[in-house]
Formats: structure tokens, C-alpha cells, sequence
């Protein structure tokens, strides 16, 4: 999934398509220590999706607590 997907997706879709992904990442983990996964590039880009998705979250969150600051500025004045 690309970083455009993602950014145009809201906090609640990007919430649960964390969970789903951690709970994939979590399960390639477990592959990888037992020895039964093949392709560890897969265990790799699963990880690099999940910081990107929280990456995103992040960002969305900075940005409307921005918003909310700038609008509580422009009261006070």
C-alpha cells in the first residue's frame, strides 16, 4: 500500500488497518523465529507498512491538533 492510500484513508480506517497488519507482522515474526518463512523480505515490508501507517496517524493527529491551536488563537484575539 502506498503512502497516498494511506493519507487519503480517516483515523478510523487507519486504525483498523493497523491492527490488522500489526497482527499479520506479529504472525511473520513468529514465522521468522521458527524458521518457516522463506521470504523475509515479506516480514520486512510488513513492518515498514506498519511505521508508515503510524507515521500517518501521527501526521493527521499534528495536523488538527494545529488546526484546533490556530482556531483557539484567532479566539483569544
Amino acid at each position: 500500500m502506498e503512502l497516498k492510500e494511506l493519507r487519503t484513508k480517516t483515523l478510523s480506517d487507519l486504525s483498523k488497518l493497523l491492527a490488522q497488519h500489526r497482527e499479520k507482522f506479529r504472525g511473520l515474526r513468529f514465522s521468522v523465529s521458527a524458521k518457516q518463512l522463506k521470504n523475509i523480505r515479506e516480514f520486512r515490508e510488513a513492518r515498514k507498512l506498519v511505521a508508515r501507517i503510524l507515521t500517518v496517524i501521527n501526521e493527521k493527529r499534528v495536523q488538527t491538533g494545529s488546526e484546533a491551536n490556530n482556531e483557539s488563537n484567532l479566539n483569544k484575539e
